[in-house]
């Protein structure tokens, strides 16, 4: 017989205690250690870099109060005049980032023409270490480049890293001066359309692919399928002509006659020592040696002031951004390749 209560209602079942939720299972031991010092040594090591730059930047505009300045060369000039230093780094491609730090040619040339704007800036530098890259792009540079001259009279001097070939060769023919290490890697001065065909491997898997077309050329360039004698002429048409546009900019920059750039541009590569041998190139040097060209070229001496194309933070993004997008940009960028016209040397 059920249990009453004191008014007669029978009482209430008795409910049954929740039971406690499972406990995660504990992680190896050690992980969280490490995963934590990781984070810590990663958050470290980014504010030393931060640090560093800031404090080399804050080292050019203020000099040390225990520094005899009147040591210094150039003590009768203004202390903000100097030469502005833009670098040129890497395959060189059409760049549609709104990022300040981003190395696109759309970039590089709104650097060239605010660089060469700027007052106290006297003479450009273009620190050019590249294999070339897209036509489009390498002209947009060069045409950066021409213009800054034509409006502001400054003038610009190319140095040549370790590889400066094809359109960065472009690029620097459009400079007053050229200055390369001995061992640069230079020339290639010439244009490549690259094309591929998987026309066999598909067959082997079974794949076929049809083109619906407007007119029979609307595919040229297709990997599917074998080049047509007719594709092969109209695509050479179209090198010929982006050939003579870069032999005419190294001959009208050089101060060479045509017959002379075109039996130098054959596509070979020069070391810096045979380039200059060749008229290519105007002297051998590092750095230094182009910075203080610079300075003698705008009348400040040697040893002038280098004023940077960017501010300390854009500096550490960028270098942040090259590094931990190089693995998997890489693969986007082969992921996309697409046949295209380019001044570049394929040895890089």
């Amino acid at each position: 017989m059920d249990e009453q209560n004191s008014s007669g209602a029978p009482a209430p079942a008795e409910q049954p205690k929740p039971q406690p939720a499972p406990a995660p299972a504990p992680a190896k031991p050690g992980t969280k250690v490490w995963l934590k010092a990781l984070a810590a040594l990663y958050a470290i090591s980014l504010f030393a870099a931060f640090s560093l730059v800031m404090k080399a930047d804050s080292a050019k505009k203020t000099p040390s109060k225990d520094v005899d300045i009147s040591k210094f060369k150039g003590i009768g000039q203004s202390k903000k005049k100097g030469v502005g230093l833009v670098e040129i780094y890497g395959v060189i491609s059409q760049g549609s980032s709104a990022r300040s730090w981003d190395r696109g040619s759309q970039q590089i040339a709104k650097k060239i023409r605010a660089m060469a704007a700027e007052k106290d800036v006297k003479a450009v530098v273009l620190d050019i270490n590249s294999p070339g890259g897209s036509v489009g792009a390498v002209q947009e540079i060069y045409s950066a480049v021409r213009r800054a001259k034509a409006e502001t009279k400054k003038p610009f001097i190319a140095r040549f890293g370790e590889v400066s070939a094809s359109g960065g060769y472009y690029v620097a023919s459009a400079c007053d001066l050229v200055v390369a290490h001995p061992g640069s890697i230079t020339g290639s001065i010439g244009v490549i359309f690259s094309v591929s065909n998987f026309e066999g491997l598909m067959k082997k898997v079974g794949f076929r692919s049809e083109a619906i077309k407007s007119g029979k050329f609307k595919d040229m360039g297709s990997p599917t399928r074998e080049m047509t004698p007719e594709e092969r002429r109209l695509l050479q048409a179209m090198i010929d002509d982006s050939y003579d546009q870069f032999v005419t900019a190294v001959a009208e920059g050089r101060k060479m006659p045509m017959e002379k750039v075109k039996a130098l541009a054959d596509g070979r590569i020069y070391t810096g020592r045979q380039a200059a041998d060749a008229g290519l190139v105007d002297k051998l040097g590092d750095l230094q040696e182009a910075v203080d060209a610079a300075g003698e070229l705008a009348g400040l001496g040697k040893n002038p002031r280098v004023i940077r194309d960017s501010a300390p933070l854009e500096q550490l993004m960028s270098l942040m951004d090259s590094r931990l997008s190089f693995g998997f940009g890489a693969v986007a960028n082969a992921a996309a390749a697409a046949p295209s016209l380019e001044y570049r040397w394929y040895g890089r």
